[in-house]
Parts: structure tokens; sequence; C-alpha cells
């Protein structure tokens, strides 16, 4: 098997692309390996900032061909060419995708580095893909090693320390551009009931903000607020709220978009000014409402600009704990991709050892004599397997398991075939308990 990843990230695709290409990615994963031949397991991890599938092929001939499955799945959501989507993502194989995904859930590749929002939606991205069945047991070993990891950056570095988020990058220049500095005085409403409005409410109240209100589409508002405190509004009360706010917050990623001209009418006449924060991926409020007067727009690419570059010793340690991270967890997979072969090798000596051994019980039955002889075979075959385990497992962790198969193919004749998935396609042989999760959990709306 062969891990494969698919990536469109703020780094080199524009954010309002990665809107596009994400609709209706969480199909995507379950869309791959119901279309697709080569795809043995996926995962979507699907941010404000990325787009990224995890999968597994089954050979590295077969890279090309679980891409191009991979990319019709997603062309099959927006609507768009399998070309044009194609050229949106960058590919990554083997070795390099544990490097990524160790990068990206340590908050190293975040547009606010050192974030620690990423690793819970990395945690998330493997819980949606095993309710969906579609996360292969090596996906899940490589997700949960990648939260491992994020843990260790945080634990281990100061990284992250200063507790910057996109939601608080997005607060500070909300800051910057009020005439009244002090949340514990401004009217707030925020958009939306998902995790990343929950982080958002959290924020707000660390900074002193009381006067929240909460407004949601699809009509959660009054269950968010009964546990997390604020003001739920309707249809019918928005847009009241809006005319007397000071800042008006977007975390939704609803359909339902807030035109200019709406809020040009229920601020008329206001006079106050309004900063207006769009942190979801299709975008809460149409771009427009920046030209209006008074009113200023935050939007994610203000955030990525606008995001802190941390102390460079802090990156540089939390790079150092990423790189060996990934070098032991290949070292690992390389160990364990030997395991079949030891066990035919073993398997075959040891059929050959019994077929001799019946010989000397046919020939002296279980005598005492008897007995000491198949003590020392067996004591001689174990010491003949030992040094050619061992080689196993150097030869592995050195990425040259083939020839070790090749050799065993060409002195004994053994094949060593590739162990059964349990469970079927995509489905994880080792299901894990789904670990709950506390504090903010979303990169993205």
């Amino acid at each position: 098997m062969v891990l494969l990843s698919l990536v469109a990230s703020h780094s080199d695709v524009d954010l309002e692309t990665v809107a596009r290409l994400s609709a209706g990615s969480s199909q995507v994963a379950s869309g791959v390996l119901e279309g697709g031949t080569t795809v043995s397991g996926a995962v979507v991890l699907s941010t404000c900032n990325r787009l990224e599938i995890y999968c597994e092929a089954g050979s590295e001939a077969q890279l090309e061909t679980a891409r191009a499955e991979v990319v019709s799945a997603i062309s099959n959501a927006p609507g768009l060419a399998d070309p044009v989507v194609s050229r949106y993502f960058g590919t990554k194989t083997g070795e390099d995708v544990t490097r990524h995904l160790f990068a990206v859930g340590a908050g190293l590749d975040s547009a606010v580095v050192g974030e620690r929002e990423i690793a819970g939606q990395v945690r998330r991205a493997l819980i949606q893909a095993q309710d969906q069945g579609t996360a292969s047991a090596s996906l899940v070993r490589l997700f949960q090693a990648a939260s491992r990891t994020a843990k260790d950056v945080g634990a281990q570095t100061a990284l992250g320390g200063r507790g910057l988020s996109i939601v608080s990058v997005a607060l500070d220049l909300a800051t910057d551009l009020s005439e009244e500095r002090d949340w514990a005085g401004k009217n707030v409403v925020v958009f939306g009931t998902g995790a990343y409005a929950g982080a958002t409410m959290a924020l707000l109240r660390e900074r002193g903000c009381t006067d929240i209100s909460v407004y949601s589409p699809s009509g959660r508002a009054a269950t968010f607020t009964a546990t997390r405190g604020g003001t739920p509004l309707t249809r019918e009360s928005l847009p009241a709220a809006l005319a007397a706010a000071d800042v008006v917050i977007g975390c939704s990623g609803s359909d339902s978009r807030v035109g200019a001209e709406d809020v040009a009418r229920v601020r008329e006449g206001s006079g106050k000014p309004l900063v207006m924060i769009d942190l979801a991926l299709t975008h809460d409020f149409d771009p427009a409402v920046a030209g209006l007067d008074g009113v200023e727009l935050i939007t994610l690419e203000s955030v990525r600009l606008a995001a802190p570059e941390e102390q460079a010793e802090s990156v540089r340690q939390a790079e150092e704990i990423v790189a060996a991270a990934a070098r032991a967890y290949e070292d690992q997979q390389k160990e364990r991709s030997i395991d079949s072969t030891i066990v035919a090798l073993r398997r075959h000596t040891m059929q050959v050892l019994e077929k001799e051994l019946g010989k000397v019980r046919v020939q002296h039955g279980c005598t005492g004599p008897a007995q000491e002889v198949e003590f020392a075979m067996r004591r001689m075959v174990k010491q003949l397997l030992h040094l050619p385990t061992v080689r196993a497992r150097e030869l592995a962790a050195a990425g040259r398991q083939d020839d070790y198969v090749a050799a065993l193919d060409a002195l004994y004749g053994i094949t060593v075939e590739e162990p059964a998935a349990a469970g079927g396609k995509g489905q994880d042989a080792c299901p894990v308990p789904h670990a709950a999760e506390g504090g903010p959990v979303a990169e993205s709306a």
C-alpha cells in the first residue's frame, strides 16, 4: 500500500478557489471508494484554508489512476471539469504525505503559524472518516500519529502559547479598526452555531464582551445559546440586532448570504461604525459590504496577511519535533511492512522442520532419543531464523524490503502475499473509540 494526498491550501491557491473545490467535500471520501478501483481508504481534511484528501493506493504503479479517481470525486460536487480541478491540487506520496500531515496538525502550515485549532480539525477529519467507513487501518494510524505529534509540539515548545488563532487575529484587527478598543462595551452579533462559532464566543468572553447575540440560518441559535450564553436571534429579530451592532462575525458557511443592500437598509441613519468579520469559507457576507459607508470588512485573506510571525526558535523546535516524529513513524511502518515476509519465511521453515520431525517419529516413536533430536532441531531452526529476521528489519528500515522479498523468492521460492485487510475496503481493522474533544476544534467554519 502507498500513501497519496492531494493538497490545495492557502499557500498555493486563493481562498475563493479553495471554497469552490470544497463544495461537497464531506462526500468525497465515500465517493472515491464507491466509484474507484485503486483506492482502499480515504480521509478528507477540509478547513477554511485548505482541502486535502489523504488516501491509500494499492501500489506505486496505481498512483496516477488513484489520483485521477480522487480528482473525479472532487469534481462531482462543484461541477468543475476534471482538468480544472486537477491543476489546483499538489500531489504528495509516500513519506512526503506523513511529513506534510504532521506539519499541518502542528500548525506549521497554517495561515496563523502555531494556531492550535487545526489539531482539532485533524482529529475531526479522522472521526468523520471512521463514521463513514472510509478510514483504512493505515490512515487511522497516520492521523493518530499526527495528533500525538501536535500534542508534543504544544507541550514541548512555545509555539501557539500566545493563543493565536484565526479568530483571535481577526478580533485583533477589529480592535484596531474600532474607535472604542474595549470589548466590554461592544454589541456583537455572531452568525453560526458550529465549533467555530463556539470558539468565537469563548474568545469574545475572554476579552470581556458580554453583549453577544447569535443567529443561525438553520434555527439552532436557541439551543446553542442555552449552553454557551448569549441571546438567540430569529429571522424577525435579526434586522434590529444588525442595526445596533458594533461588530458582526460570520462563521456559519450557510447558503444564506447577507447582502450589501440588506446591511445598508438596516443601518440607514444609524451613523454608527460597523466592523464585519467574515470567517466563513463560502462567505456569510456579500464582499460588497466593504464599499458601504461606515463599514469595515475583515476576511480570511485579511487575517492571513495580518497574522504575526511566531518566534523563529519556537518554529525551529517544532519543525525538529515534526521531522523526528515523521521519521519514527515511517520506520515503524517499514518494519510493519516486513512482518508478512518474516511470517512467510518462518512458515516455510517450520513446514520443512515438521516434515522431517514426522520422519523421526515414524522411525523412533516417542522415545527419549527421538525427543532429544526434536529439541535439538527446533533449537537449531530458531538460531537459523534469528539472523534473517534481524536482517529483514534492518533492510525494511532502510527502505529495501523489496530486495529481501526478491531474495526469498530466488533462494526458496517463497511468494509473499499482502495480508487481507480486515473489515473490507475502506474499513478500519481496529476501530478506535472517538475521544471527547474540548476547546476550539476547527481551523474552519
